[in-house]
Parts: structure tokens; sequence; C-alpha cells
């Protein structure tokens, strides 16, 4: 009877993490001014970039909205496959005035959903960059957070609760009240890369000496803070790196490997690479594979619910880094 016993339990464990496992969501932003395809083998969620507020503050302007429609037909192969559209993006702007009034607000909830139906989307992310904050030359305003939570609830009110409705999150887990969307929200992509550039990490899992802002474990731990649960944060991770000297100040992965005269290097603490010139100055920051399964060890371990990555387009040809977050996150 206690093998019996034994043997249930040993399944009922291997059922459970069977399960978890399949819970784990892979998040690739796909942009619309690029052409690779995403392969659905190696992601969950699509987050196809960008819709905008439009002019009168009361809808969505979708960039390329043909390209939107070639994502959502992967669906027709990979049923399982999730597309959402990301609304906003660096510098995108008009979500202060549109958050500010009830009618304009309501009125863009209620195009939330007619381009859910109209894309046969799985929900809308919302990539407000960032409540409060005119510093990517957008307009803000103080009561940006409250509008933002009001924001969030009016969508979910409108697409119903079948409708995925996610946000991008700057690192430190600031000017959004993550108490207040929390119950309304199935997860959160928390931007944990752009937090430093050379001789800094941009993305460095823990502090070392060439951490100048957050690390990405501090990232996480201001959101649970912040009132975020584990089950609902999503690691960010970036398929591109910052350069100086030489080196372009945004460079794709796929980019950096074809780079020619410099030291590859790596931060055991950060557990990061960079590299180095041949005067030994940092000079570019960025991930690897390595860095990655690290990445994917930590979030597992944490509880975390997944990884996301910006962008597809930025990994190479054959997939080193996307096969890298899947088998990691997966494991």
């Amino acid at each position: 009877m206690m093998k019996l016993m034994k043997s249930f339990l040993f399944l009922v464990l291997i059922s459970i993490t069977y399960v978890a496992q399949a819970q784990k969501v892979v998040v690739a932003y796909v942009t619309s001014w690029t052409k690779v395809m995403p392969d659905p083998a190696y992601v969950t969620h699509i987050n196809y970039a960008f819709g905008h507020v439009n002019n009168m503050f009361n809808g969505i302007r979708i960039d390329n909205p043909n390209r939107l429609k070639q994502l959502t037909a992967l669906k027709e192969k990979s049923p399982g496959l999730k597309v959402m559209i990301s609304i906003g993006g660096w510098g995108s702007g008009r979500f202060s005035e549109m958050a500010a009034a009830d009618s304009n607000r309501n009125k863009f909830a209620e195009d939330c959903l007619r381009v859910v139906n109209e894309f046969k989307l799985d929900g809308i992310d919302i990539d407000w960059e960032y409540p409060t904050s005119a510093t990517a030359k957008i307009s803000a305003s103080p009561d940006d957070t409250k509008n933002y939570t009001l924001l969030m609830n009016a969508i979910r009110l409108k697409i119903g609760n079948n409708k995925l409705l996610t946000l991008a999150s700057v690192a430190d887990a600031k000017y959004v009240d993550f108490k207040a969307i929390e119950p309304v929200v199935n997860f959160v992509n928390i931007m944990t890369y752009d937090m430093g550039n050379p001789p800094y990490h941009h993305a460095g899992l823990y502090r070392s000496k060439y951490t100048r802002g957050i690390s990405v474990d501090e990232a996480v731990t201001a959101h649970v803070s912040a009132g975020m649960p584990l089950s609902k944060l999503v690691l960010g991770i970036p398929f591109y790196g910052h350069g100086k000297d030489g080196i372009k100040g945004f460079i794709d992965y796929k980019e950096i490997l074809e780079l020619k005269g410099y030291q590859n290097k790596w931060d055991d603490l950060a557990k990061v690479p960079y590299l180095e010139n041949d005067k030994g100055d940092f000079v570019c920051t960025y991930e690897d594979p390595k860095s990655i399964a690290i990445k994917c060890d930590y979030l597992l371990g944490r509880g975390m619910l997944g990884a996301m990555y910006w962008e597809y387009a930025g990994d190479t040809d054959d997939g080193i880094l996307r096969k890298a977050v899947h088998s990691g996150v997966n494991k």
C-alpha cells in the first residue's frame, strides 16, 4: 500500500510539474517595420508593435495592418498561439489626453474591442512609456497614474474576461499603481533592459561594478513590492545591445556576432557578457545564450510566469537566442 501511495504521489508531482511548465509563456515582440515571420514553435505569444492612440484621443491607429494580418494568420496552423497588439512604445503619445476624459477613455476601450474582433486577436498589450513622465517627449500629467488604472479597468470591461490584457512596465516599477490594476491584468512584461550604457550593463541579472541603475533581480523585486505577484510577472530579455566607440548605440545580436577586433568578456557577478576593445575598454553590453539560460533558471526559480523579448528580428536567422529562451523557460 505504501509503495502504491508513493507511486501515486510521484505521478501527481509529475502532473503538477507538467501543468506548471505548460502554463509558462514566451512573449516575442514583433515589429511593423521588419519582415521576418516568427516561428510559433518557439513562442506562445506575439505582441505586435505597434498600435497608437489616434489623433482624436479616442481610438487606435495601427502601423502596417497588413503585417498584423500576416501574424494572426499563423494561428491557422498553430491554434494555440496568442497574438496581441501592443499599443504605445517609446515616443508614442496622446495617452495622457485619452485617459484623462471619461468619454475618450471609453471610446478607446471600445476601439480596443473593435481591433480585437477585426484582426482576430487574443488581447491588448498597453505600452505607455510612461504615465506622469514626459521623458519620451510626450504629454504627461500628475493624474496619469490614476487615469491609467481607470483605462485598464475600462479596457477589461469592454474586451471581457476571455481576452488577454497585459502591459509593458519600466524596470523600476514606477508610474503604475500595480496593486490597483492587478485584478484586471493577466500579466506584466517587465522591460528589464536599457538600464545602462557602456561601460555599464543594460540587463545585468545581479549587481556588479558595471551596474549603473538597478539589476534585473532588483527590478523583479521592485514589482513584487509594488503589488504584482510573481505568478503574473514576465522577465524581459533584450535581443540587442548598446555600444560605443565605433559600435552602434543600438545593435542587434546578429550584428554583434559580426563584429571583429573585440574581446568577449564575462561578468560572473552580473551573469552577462560584454565586449572590450583593444585598449581594454568596455564598449558593448548585450545578451548571449549563456546569460539567457541563467536568466531562465532565475525566473523559474522565483516562480515567474515566463520570459519576453524585444525583438524577434534581432536574433540570428537560425534563432540562437529564441531557442535559448524557449528551452530555458520549458525546462
